[in-house]
């Protein structure tokens, strides 16, 4: 692979990759295939994980978190990605801390990051339903407001980390008779709570590692101080607000994809040997590697010119859905074209293309679907 170095890196965030690098390959690489067999990542991943200080990384130190900024997120994201290790579900841990950090009250804050941060509490976003997926204004979980409490009832599904979630951001409805403000988020700590069950961990495509869970709320009493900042209603502006963040992160990981898949294709053709040659010496296969990596470097531009953006607090929600659409898009044609070079043994879970070539096919539908991100870019067009 041709050298190019993202412009908002630098040298404390090279020795950070390092870092980064190294608790991978020792804490995580190692166990990939065991979580996969067993559906979930072992638990002290979590706890690991922060006492490395490697949650909530774009997160101010005050609340006990990382203390950088969304590049810091990125190289843990990326290091993941490349490694096809997608059992860990740090991304939507990560969106649910600035959930709290961006719309919870002080004391809020301040009791929920810390936790987050240490890998105490993993975060989780419960917003799908079965009859409420990209239209969120569909949502039906109810939360009525008794006295100093919350009675929740409903269902939702394809939650991320939802089998050992221990801190959902839920999206519930609080008023019947509004389909767009009557959406209210509520942080439910899950430890003990009387009523709330996991259903199945979901049999998936890909992601095996992933917790993927239904989640069944009945009768379940939340306290009214787990209202996610201090007005009922604001759920919609507040899930809106942070899609940006969101999507760019899915893009992120599918670039990280394309270039472990890249890396990993190169190395295989060059050793391949077939019809008395390395079958990377054959003009067919340079030209396949010639185009994914010329697709697998304009993301890859396209991404950081993203990252930049956010940086800057100027990333705004079409760019981000272009962003997520497209590299998504290229990512499973890339991979697609990693797996045919890798003849029969790309279709073996032995080898790291086939494994994130399955994972990689719900890129385009979770965070909105690509036909619903085509909707929104078509508004600004």
């Amino acid at each position: 692979m041709l050298l190019y170095q993202s412009p908002w890196i630098d040298d404390d965030l090279i020795l950070f990759r390092e870092n980064v690098v190294r608790f991978i390959e020792t804490e995580m690489v190692p166990y990939d295939a065991k979580w996969r067999a067993q559906h979930h990542v072992d638990l002290d991943i979590w706890t690991k994980a922060g006492e490395m200080g490697l949650l909530c990384l774009d997160l101010p130190a005050e609340y006990g978190c990382g203390g950088g900024d969304f590049r810091h997120e990125c190289v843990m994201y990326e290091e993941l990605s490349r490694r096809g290790i997608s059992g860990f579900g740090q991304g939507v841990h990560s969106m649910a801390a600035h959930y709290v950090y961006n719309y919870g009250t002080e004391v809020q804050k301040k009791r929920w990051l810390p936790r987050m941060a240490k890998g105490e509490l993993i975060g989780a976003i419960a917003m799908t339903e079965p009859s409420a997926g990209s239209d969120l204004q569909g949502i039906r979980t109810r939360a009525v407001l008794e006295g100093d409490h919350y009675r929740v009832n409903g269902s939702k599904i394809f939650i991320t980390n939802g089998g050992s979630a221990s801190l959902l951001m839920l999206v519930v409805r609080t008023n019947p008779n509004e389909r767009k403000h009557g959406l209210s988020l509520l942080m439910v700590e899950t430890k003990d709570l009387k009523g709330y069950r996991v259903g199945r961990v979901l049999d998936k495509m890909g992601l095996p590692a992933q917790d993927t869970a239904e989640l069944f709320f009945e009768e379940v009493r939340v306290p009214a101080d787990c209202l996610l900042g201090s007005e009922e209603g604001r759920g919609m502006y507040q899930l809106m607000g942070d899609l940006p963040y969101e999507r760019l992160i899915i893009a992120l990981c599918g670039v990280g994809a394309m270039e472990g898949a890249l890396a990993e294709t190169s190395k295989y053709v060059k050793e391949r040997q077939a019809f008395g040659q390395a079958i990377g010496t054959m003009q067919h296969i340079r030209f396949k590697l010639a185009e994914a990596a010329t697709i697998t470097r304009v993301a890859r531009v396209f991404v950081d010119d993203c990252i930049q953006r956010l940086l800057k607090g100027a990333l705004d929600n079409e760019t981000a859905s272009m962003a997520k659409y497209w590299v998504t898009d290229m990512q499973q044609q890339v991979l697609d074209e990693c797996v045919q070079m890798h003849g029969g043994y790309g279709y073996m879970n032995e080898y790291l293309v086939c494994r994130m070539f399955a994972d990689s096919r719900v890129q385009r539908i979770y965070g909105g679907t690509n036909e619903i991100m085509k909707e929104l870019i078509s508004r600004s067009v």
